[in-house]
């Protein structure tokens, strides 16, 4: 039976997936395993398989935003996988996370609307432990900037009329926002499997610290390349 969106079959998914939203994203890491091959590319959903110093990996695209991300976690955990880590990007809320920092989200505000409509307003969206410490520790092992915390999750990554809660949200001590996170955790917490999502900062999100945007510098590449390379290592720790 091939899994209807991700368009794979799921015995050829292992335990052990890494999801990102961008496909080339996706290729990229599956670069860094031995005998990868791509098994699907339908709609934004992109799959490699192959292994990374003998664990057994998936990569996997979601796209952008909780709700087709939802479809790509859902149909994962159905195949098997049973710990999930997103390597994606964010913008920082704070001063000391500048661009090309690393933040490893603990916990995610809900802040979009996929999770209202899987669980009451009140439930966490909370990250699994294990796979937060492995992250953290494998972050340490290497150069640069990394901080743990709250990050949060928004729909909207342009500006309407509505005042975006960035504010708030920074005066309560998170850290950066993106759009997937919590669906992540959401989901995981829901299918009782383990997840974690590291996140490369490409810009402020905060008004008052923004600058140009511009994701596509150096200093924010090198911090994909380093959040992949952690990834990697934490998958490999936490399989052992």
């Amino acid at each position: 039976m091939t899994l209807p969106i991700l368009r794979v079959d799921p015995e050829q998914i292992p335990a052990q997936a890494i999801v990102c939203g961008d496909p080339q994203r996706a290729a990229v890491i599956a670069g860094y395993l031995d005998d990868s091959r791509e098994l699907a590319f339908s709609r934004e959903y992109r799959t490699f398989t192959g292994t990374y110093q003998g664990v057994p990996l998936a990569v996997v695209s979601h796209g952008v935003g909780s709700p087709g991300a939802a479809v790509c976690f859902e149909e994962l955990i159905r195949a098997g996988v049973t710990t999930l880590i997103r390597v994606g990007t964010a913008g920082s809320l704070i001063s000391d996370l500048p661009p090309g920092s690393l933040a490893i989200s603990t916990a995610a505000v809900r802040e979009e609307g996929l999770t209202r409509q899987y669980v009451p307003h009140g439930f966490p969206a909370v990250a699994d432990s294990t796979v937060v410490e492995a992250l953290y520790n494998s972050a340490r092992e290497q150069e640069g900037i990394v901080k743990k915390g709250i990050t949060l999750t928004l729909d909207a990554f342009f500006r309407g009329v509505v005042e975006l809660p960035h504010k708030t949200y920074q005066r309560a001590g998170v850290i950066a926002v993106e759009m997937e996170t919590a669906a992540l955790f959401v989901i995981a917490s829901l299918r009782g499997v383990r997840a974690g999502s590291i996140l490369a900062i490409d810009g402020y999100a905060d008004v008052d610290l923004a600058q140009e945007y511009n994701p596509h510098t150096d200093e924010v590449a090198k911090a994909v390349e380093r959040e992949i390379r952690i990834a990697l290592e934490a998958m490999r720790k936490l399989a052992e």
